[in-house]
């Protein structure tokens, strides 16, 4: 029987598993939904999401992943045991081989936390780590074997990464926990402060998937925002202009261009002269907000290109790192050998 070899993006927000010849096979909400009674797994996935802000309240709805990083290890568990056996069916007579995401610069604690919980979930003794800038930029198919400087910047749902990769290692790097779940509470905060309307988490995310914009467009876009009057508690319907969302979002922006500016700071002359040459690539879902690529132009001077499937990214290239895992391994210095491989 033929091992399987799956890739995980274990993201904030979102999880996708890539398998080897099959490509993406599965993409869920990063989302639990527990009974308070005996903590059983009641939904996970999309079916969990469903219940953010409309669950009672013997139903709690976890994200288990914060910032890039576990924030719930027993609920992560629980998550990678649904996501690998989904994919793997019933019989599970032999465990996949597994590569698992993991924010760059995450300590070993962390690490071994993802490692221990997907192995606990099913996955082949030893899983693999991967740092996300490496994962994107394969997945990106951009050439990082050789010995030219690519850089990529992956926004995802909790953490913005940006690094400079040469012949598959991290030359340079940074991140900052400012990505898309920062960008939905700032729109939030912003509709509470505007228009004194409470509005969750969902509406805000769709809010900005539906006219958020990193520059103001012509003409100013509309949309109605339902949520629940600050004052008289009452249910409540209003009318948000485009302008608007953008206004909210410059703070939460300008962190992101700042860690760009970071990692160029810090990047050796001969390889920041092939950034200039092959651009920036934008990758993870956060790539997909209008006219961030001529934001960063604006404010960065270096040609930006978005990746296909910019949110997939991560995951693909997860999954076809497995192929060249010795490679991969032997080029990642020392102090970042544990995000793909086991300690001796």
């Amino acid at each position: 029987m033929v091992t399987k070899r799956l890739g995980i993006d274990l993201g904030t927000a979102r999880v996708l598993v890539f398998e080897r010849g099959r490509g993406i096979v599965l993409e869920e909400p990063a989302v639990v939904a527990l009974a308070e009674r005996d903590n059983t797994v009641i939904a996970v996935g999309d079916q969990a999401y469903e219940m953010i802000g409309r669950q009672p309240g013997t139903i709690q709805v976890i994200r288990p992943m914060r910032d890039g990083a576990i924030a719930d290890y027993l609920i992560t568990e629980a998550l990678l045991r649904y996501l690998i056996g989904e994919v793997m069916g019933r019989l599970r007579i032999i465990r996949p081989e597994v590569m698992v995401s993991t924010p760059f610069g995450v300590t070993r604690v962390e690490q071994r936390a993802v490692r221990d919980a997907a192995e606990a979930a099913g996955a082949r003794r030893p899983a693999h780590l991967i740092p996300e800038p490496l994962a994107a930029a394969i997945g990106a198919e951009i050439p990082v074997g050789s010995p030219r400087g690519h850089m990529v910047l992956n926004i995802g749902g909790g953490r913005t990464e940006a690094a400079v990769i040469s012949m598959f290692g991290i030359v340079a790097a940074d991140s900052v926990r400012v990505a898309g779940d920062r960008l939905n509470d700032a729109i939030a905060l912003h509709i509470r402060r505007r228009h004194n309307l409470i509005v969750g988490e969902r509406t805000a995310e769709e809010l900005k998937i539906a006219i958020g914009s990193a520059l103001p467009e012509e003409p100013d876009q509309t949309t109605r925002v339902r949520g629940r009057d600050q004052i008289t508690g009452l249910p409540r319907t209003i009318t948000v202009q485009a302008s608007e969302v953008t206004l909210a979002i410059q703070e939460q922006l300008g962190a992101i261009v700042q860690t760009v500016r970071s990692v160029l700071e810090r990047t050796p002359p001969e390889l920041a002269a092939d950034v200039i040459d092959h651009g920036i690539v934008l990758t993870g879902g956060g790539a997909r907000l209008r006219h961030l690529d001529a934001l960063l132009l604006d404010q960065i001077g270096v040609p930006i290109h978005i990746a296909d499937e910019p949110d997939r990214c991560v995951a693909k290239g997860a999954g076809a790192a497995l192929d060249y895992f010795d490679v991969i391994a032997r080029s990642i210095p020392t102090e970042e050998e544990s995000l793909i491989a086991d300690s001796p």
